[in-house]
Protein backbone atom coordinates (compact mmCIF):
# COMPACT_ATOMS: atom_id res chain seq x y z
CA UNK A 1 0.00 0.00 0.00
CA UNK A 2 1.05 3.59 -1.25
CA UNK A 3 1.81 5.98 1.76
CA UNK A 4 0.89 9.57 0.71
CA UNK A 5 2.22 12.58 2.99
CA UNK A 6 1.02 16.24 2.06
CA UNK A 7 3.37 18.66 3.65
CA UNK A 8 1.78 21.67 3.41
CA UNK A 9 -1.16 21.16 2.50
CA UNK A 10 -2.30 24.39 3.57
CA UNK A 11 -0.96 25.73 0.74
CA UNK A 12 -4.68 24.60 -1.39
CA UNK A 13 -7.21 27.22 -0.78
CA UNK A 14 -10.98 26.75 0.65
CA UNK A 15 -13.61 25.43 -1.78
CA UNK A 16 -11.00 23.27 -3.46
CA UNK A 17 -11.69 19.30 -3.62
CA UNK A 18 -8.62 16.69 -3.49
CA UNK A 19 -10.00 13.47 -4.97
CA UNK A 20 -8.38 10.79 -3.24
CA UNK A 21 -5.81 8.48 -5.18
CA UNK A 22 -7.98 5.36 -7.54
CA UNK A 23 -5.76 2.57 -5.50
CA UNK A 24 -4.84 1.30 -2.53
CA UNK A 25 -3.37 4.19 -0.16
CA UNK A 26 -2.53 5.90 3.52
CA UNK A 27 -3.20 9.51 3.37
CA UNK A 28 -1.49 11.95 5.77
CA UNK A 29 -2.08 15.97 5.26
CA UNK A 30 -0.53 18.47 6.99
CA UNK A 31 -1.29 21.99 6.60
CA UNK A 32 2.35 23.49 7.01
CA UNK A 33 5.47 21.60 7.90
CA UNK A 34 8.23 23.20 9.47
CA UNK A 35 11.86 22.73 8.38
CA UNK A 36 12.74 20.48 11.21
CA UNK A 37 10.11 18.19 10.53
CA UNK A 38 10.11 17.25 7.20
CA UNK A 39 11.97 14.23 7.33
CA UNK A 40 10.17 12.72 10.22
CA UNK A 41 7.50 13.17 8.44
CA UNK A 42 8.64 11.35 5.23
CA UNK A 43 10.42 8.86 7.25
CA UNK A 44 7.78 5.97 5.99
CA UNK A 45 6.11 7.81 3.00
CA UNK A 46 6.60 6.14 -0.24
CA UNK A 47 5.14 9.24 -1.82
CA UNK A 48 5.84 12.69 -1.05
CA UNK A 49 3.73 16.06 -1.98
CA UNK A 50 4.76 19.40 -1.31
CA UNK A 51 4.24 22.73 -2.84
CA UNK A 52 7.33 24.96 -1.11
CA UNK A 53 8.49 22.71 1.70
CA UNK A 54 12.03 21.93 1.04
CA UNK A 55 13.19 18.90 0.63
CA UNK A 56 16.86 18.17 0.46
CA UNK A 57 19.87 15.26 0.70
CA UNK A 58 19.33 14.75 4.35
CA UNK A 59 15.24 14.63 4.13
CA UNK A 60 15.92 11.94 1.13
CA UNK A 61 18.43 10.09 3.36
CA UNK A 62 15.91 10.08 6.05
CA UNK A 63 13.22 8.56 3.69
CA UNK A 64 14.58 5.07 2.47
CA UNK A 65 10.85 4.23 1.12
CA UNK A 66 10.18 7.39 -0.76
CA UNK A 67 9.90 6.64 -4.40
CA UNK A 68 8.29 9.96 -5.87
CA UNK A 69 7.89 13.63 -4.70
CA UNK A 70 5.01 15.26 -6.47
CA UNK A 71 5.50 18.94 -6.14
CA UNK A 72 1.87 20.71 -5.91
CA UNK A 73 3.46 23.59 -8.36
CA UNK A 74 5.24 24.35 -11.40
CA UNK A 75 8.36 25.63 -9.47
CA UNK A 76 11.01 22.87 -8.54
CA UNK A 77 13.37 24.92 -6.76
CA UNK A 78 12.60 23.52 -3.23
CA UNK A 79 13.58 20.27 -4.30
CA UNK A 80 17.57 18.73 -4.82
CA UNK A 81 17.19 17.16 -8.17
CA UNK A 82 20.75 15.88 -7.82
CA UNK A 83 20.09 14.16 -4.45
CA UNK A 84 16.97 12.44 -5.90
CA UNK A 85 18.59 11.63 -9.06
CA UNK A 86 21.43 9.59 -6.59
CA UNK A 87 18.64 7.72 -4.73
CA UNK A 88 16.61 7.04 -7.56
CA UNK A 89 13.30 9.48 -6.60
CA UNK A 90 11.00 10.95 -9.25
CA UNK A 91 10.08 14.34 -9.33
CA UNK A 92 6.71 15.49 -10.77
CA UNK A 93 5.61 18.80 -10.94
CA UNK A 94 2.00 20.95 -12.56
CA UNK A 95 1.98 22.03 -15.60
CA UNK A 96 -0.22 24.22 -17.82
CA UNK A 97 -2.89 25.14 -14.63
CA UNK A 98 -2.17 29.31 -14.56
CA UNK A 99 -2.54 30.51 -17.94
CA UNK A 100 -5.13 32.49 -16.78
CA UNK A 101 -4.89 33.11 -13.04
CA UNK A 102 -1.29 34.30 -13.85
CA UNK A 103 -2.11 36.87 -16.52
CA UNK A 104 -4.94 37.81 -15.27
CA UNK A 105 -3.23 38.79 -11.95
CA UNK A 106 0.22 40.17 -13.79
CA UNK A 107 -1.96 42.78 -15.36
CA UNK A 108 -4.16 43.69 -12.14
CA UNK A 109 -0.74 44.78 -11.00
CA UNK A 110 0.27 46.45 -14.51
CA UNK A 111 -3.48 48.89 -14.83
CA UNK A 112 -3.01 49.34 -11.42
CA UNK A 113 0.89 50.94 -11.19
CA UNK A 114 0.37 52.61 -14.85
CA UNK A 115 -3.02 54.60 -13.42
CA UNK A 116 -1.38 55.06 -10.39
CA UNK A 117 -4.47 53.41 -8.55
CA UNK A 118 -3.65 52.88 -5.80
CA UNK A 119 -2.33 56.84 -4.83
CA UNK A 120 -5.43 57.85 -6.45
CA UNK A 121 -7.53 55.65 -3.89
CA UNK A 122 -5.76 57.03 -1.20
CA UNK A 123 -5.68 60.59 -1.96
CA UNK A 124 -9.78 60.28 -2.49
CA UNK A 125 -10.26 59.00 0.65
CA UNK A 126 -7.70 61.58 2.31
CA UNK A 127 -10.37 64.57 0.86
CA UNK A 128 -7.60 65.60 -1.77
CA UNK A 129 -9.74 65.42 -4.66
CA UNK A 130 -12.75 67.35 -2.25
CA UNK A 131 -10.21 70.27 -1.57
CA UNK A 132 -9.06 70.30 -5.20
CA UNK A 133 -12.81 71.22 -6.07
CA UNK A 134 -12.54 70.08 -9.62
CA UNK A 135 -14.79 68.22 -11.27
CA UNK A 136 -11.70 65.57 -11.57
CA UNK A 137 -8.69 65.55 -9.58
CA UNK A 138 -4.95 64.28 -11.07
CA UNK A 139 -1.29 65.32 -9.89
CA UNK A 140 -0.21 61.83 -11.11
CA UNK A 141 0.25 60.62 -14.57
CA UNK A 142 -1.69 58.44 -15.82
CA UNK A 143 0.07 56.10 -18.68
CA UNK A 144 -1.89 53.98 -21.16
CA UNK A 145 -0.72 50.79 -22.24
CA UNK A 146 -2.19 50.99 -25.91
CA UNK A 147 1.33 51.58 -27.95
CA UNK A 148 3.69 50.99 -24.72
CA UNK A 149 5.78 48.06 -24.98
CA UNK A 150 5.72 44.71 -23.05
CA UNK A 151 8.89 43.54 -22.10
CA UNK A 152 8.31 39.51 -20.91
CA UNK A 153 11.23 37.14 -19.54
CA UNK A 154 10.13 33.84 -20.08
CA UNK A 155 8.29 32.38 -23.43
CA UNK A 156 6.89 29.58 -21.69
CA UNK A 157 3.14 28.70 -21.52
CA UNK A 158 2.22 31.83 -18.68
CA UNK A 159 4.61 34.41 -20.33
CA UNK A 160 2.84 33.33 -24.11
CA UNK A 161 -0.19 33.74 -22.49
CA UNK A 162 0.44 37.47 -20.96
CA UNK A 163 1.91 38.24 -24.35
CA UNK A 164 -1.74 37.58 -25.92
CA UNK A 165 -3.40 39.91 -23.12
CA UNK A 166 -0.91 42.63 -23.81
CA UNK A 167 -1.88 42.34 -27.72
CA UNK A 168 -5.27 42.86 -26.54
CA UNK A 169 -4.13 46.18 -24.96
CA UNK A 170 -2.74 47.35 -27.97
CA UNK A 171 0.97 47.12 -26.80
CA UNK A 172 4.26 45.64 -28.56
CA UNK A 173 5.32 42.42 -27.12
CA UNK A 174 8.78 41.45 -26.81
CA UNK A 175 10.32 38.33 -25.33
CA UNK A 176 13.91 37.29 -24.00
CA UNK A 177 14.28 33.57 -23.06
CA UNK A 178 17.42 32.10 -24.10
CA UNK A 179 16.08 28.78 -24.71
CA UNK A 180 13.00 29.00 -26.28
CA UNK A 181 12.85 27.11 -29.07
CA UNK A 182 11.24 29.61 -31.62
CA UNK A 183 9.98 33.07 -31.64
CA UNK A 184 6.56 33.16 -30.12
CA UNK A 185 3.62 34.31 -32.25
CA UNK A 186 2.92 37.54 -30.48
CA UNK A 187 6.12 39.31 -30.36
CA UNK A 188 10.09 38.90 -30.94
CA UNK A 189 12.88 37.22 -29.16
CA UNK A 190 15.11 39.78 -28.20
CA UNK A 191 18.68 40.34 -25.74
CA UNK A 192 17.88 40.59 -22.44
CA UNK A 193 19.84 44.19 -22.87
CA UNK A 194 17.65 45.26 -25.97
CA UNK A 195 14.30 43.59 -23.74
CA UNK A 196 14.95 46.16 -20.89
CA UNK A 197 15.93 49.16 -22.49
CA UNK A 198 13.13 49.05 -24.94
CA UNK A 199 10.46 48.32 -22.68
CA UNK A 200 7.84 50.13 -20.63
CA UNK A 201 6.30 47.23 -18.85
CA UNK A 202 8.99 44.06 -17.18
CA UNK A 203 7.19 40.87 -16.45
CA UNK A 204 9.43 37.72 -15.16
CA UNK A 205 7.41 34.66 -16.40
CA UNK A 206 10.23 32.58 -15.80
CA UNK A 207 11.99 29.38 -13.41
CA UNK A 208 14.47 30.41 -10.77
CA UNK A 209 17.77 28.61 -11.43
CA UNK A 210 21.05 29.26 -10.27
CA UNK A 211 21.34 30.91 -14.03
CA UNK A 212 18.08 33.72 -13.32
CA UNK A 213 18.87 33.80 -10.00
CA UNK A 214 19.06 37.81 -9.26
CA UNK A 215 18.31 38.23 -12.92
CA UNK A 216 16.86 41.56 -12.28
CA UNK A 217 19.72 43.37 -10.35
CA UNK A 218 21.49 46.70 -9.75
CA UNK A 219 22.44 46.96 -13.21
CA UNK A 220 19.32 46.14 -14.72
CA UNK A 221 17.20 48.28 -12.94
CA UNK A 222 19.44 51.57 -13.87
CA UNK A 223 19.24 50.49 -17.51
CA UNK A 224 15.48 50.50 -17.13
CA UNK A 225 13.74 54.01 -18.24
CA UNK A 226 12.80 55.83 -15.40
CA UNK A 227 8.92 55.63 -16.66
CA UNK A 228 8.90 51.67 -16.44
CA UNK A 229 7.65 49.13 -14.10
CA UNK A 230 8.87 45.97 -13.39
CA UNK A 231 6.56 43.05 -12.19
CA UNK A 232 7.17 39.77 -11.02
CA UNK A 233 4.64 36.99 -9.97
CA UNK A 234 6.89 34.09 -11.06
CA UNK A 235 9.81 33.37 -7.71
CA UNK A 236 11.24 35.62 -5.37
CA UNK A 237 14.63 35.24 -5.53
CA UNK A 238 14.79 36.58 -9.97
CA UNK A 239 14.82 39.87 -8.15
CA UNK A 240 17.86 41.52 -5.94
CA UNK A 241 15.26 42.86 -3.23
CA UNK A 242 17.78 45.90 -1.91
CA UNK A 243 18.44 46.81 -5.33
CA UNK A 244 14.81 47.16 -5.79
CA UNK A 245 14.65 49.28 -2.94
CA UNK A 246 17.46 51.63 -4.08
CA UNK A 247 15.82 51.61 -7.35
CA UNK A 248 12.46 53.01 -6.56
CA UNK A 249 13.58 55.08 -4.00
CA UNK A 250 16.20 56.73 -6.56
CA UNK A 251 13.09 56.69 -8.90
CA UNK A 252 15.10 54.98 -11.49
CA UNK A 253 11.89 52.87 -12.39
CA UNK A 254 8.21 53.69 -11.86
CA UNK A 255 7.15 51.54 -9.46
CA UNK A 256 6.53 47.64 -9.15
CA UNK A 257 4.13 45.02 -8.51
CA UNK A 258 5.63 42.22 -6.50
CA UNK A 259 3.21 38.61 -5.95
CA UNK A 260 6.40 36.58 -4.53
CA UNK A 261 9.44 37.54 -2.45
CA UNK A 262 12.73 35.83 -1.06
CA UNK A 263 11.32 35.40 1.93
CA UNK A 264 7.60 34.30 2.22
CA UNK A 265 5.76 35.58 4.19
CA UNK A 266 8.30 38.33 4.91
CA UNK A 267 8.48 39.88 8.44
CA UNK A 268 6.60 43.13 9.30
CA UNK A 269 10.50 44.98 9.42
CA UNK A 270 11.93 43.80 6.45
CA UNK A 271 13.01 45.82 3.80
CA UNK A 272 10.51 44.35 1.18
CA UNK A 273 7.64 45.34 3.47
CA UNK A 274 8.63 49.03 4.12
CA UNK A 275 9.25 49.42 0.27
CA UNK A 276 5.45 48.12 0.32
CA UNK A 277 4.43 51.15 1.80
CA UNK A 278 5.06 53.27 -0.96
CA UNK A 279 2.26 54.61 -3.28
CA UNK A 280 3.81 53.24 -6.85
CA UNK A 281 4.56 49.58 -4.90
CA UNK A 282 1.97 46.87 -4.69
CA UNK A 283 3.03 44.04 -2.72
CA UNK A 284 0.41 40.86 -2.72
CA UNK A 285 0.62 37.22 -1.20
CA UNK A 286 1.99 35.01 -3.71
CA UNK A 287 -1.72 34.56 -4.95
CA UNK A 288 -1.45 35.47 -8.45
CA UNK A 289 -1.75 30.96 -8.76
CA UNK A 290 -4.47 31.34 -6.36
CA UNK A 291 -7.99 31.37 -8.57
CA UNK A 292 -9.89 28.66 -7.20
CA UNK A 293 -10.23 27.51 -11.07
CA UNK A 294 -6.41 27.24 -11.37
CA UNK A 295 -5.90 25.82 -7.78
CA UNK A 296 -8.90 23.11 -8.91
CA UNK A 297 -6.46 22.62 -12.58
CA UNK A 298 -4.11 21.53 -10.01
CA UNK A 299 -4.78 19.49 -7.42
CA UNK A 300 -6.95 17.37 -10.02
CA UNK A 301 -3.38 17.07 -12.38
CA UNK A 302 -1.16 16.64 -8.68
CA UNK A 303 -3.16 13.19 -8.42
CA UNK A 304 -3.73 12.86 -12.12
CA UNK A 305 0.48 12.43 -11.76
CA UNK A 306 0.86 10.18 -8.63
CA UNK A 307 -1.83 7.94 -9.88
CA UNK A 308 0.42 7.64 -13.57
CA UNK A 309 3.56 7.27 -11.53
CA UNK A 310 1.89 4.49 -9.29
CA UNK A 311 0.35 2.62 -12.44
CA UNK A 312 4.36 2.19 -14.33
CA UNK A 313 2.78 5.30 -16.81
CA UNK A 314 4.69 8.03 -15.16
CA UNK A 315 3.66 12.07 -16.40
CA UNK A 316 5.46 15.99 -15.71
CA UNK A 317 7.93 14.14 -15.00
CA UNK A 318 11.06 16.57 -14.15
CA UNK A 319 13.53 13.83 -13.06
Amino acid sequence: MERIVFLDAGTIGPGVMIRPPAFDHDWQSHQQTAPGETAGRLRAATIGITNKVRIGADELAASPRLSLIAVAATGYDVIDLDACRARGVAVSNIRGYAVNTVPEHTFALITGLRRNLVEYRDQVLDGAWLRANQFCFFNRPIWDLSGSTLGIIGAGAIGQAVGRVGRGFGMQVIYHDKYAPQAPETGPLVDLSDLRDRADVVTLHCPLTPETRNIIDADFLAGMKRTAILINTARGGLIDEPALDAAIRKGEIAGAGIDVTETEPPGLDSAIMDLAKLPNVILTPHVAWASVGAMQTLVDQLIDNIEAFVAGTPTNLVT
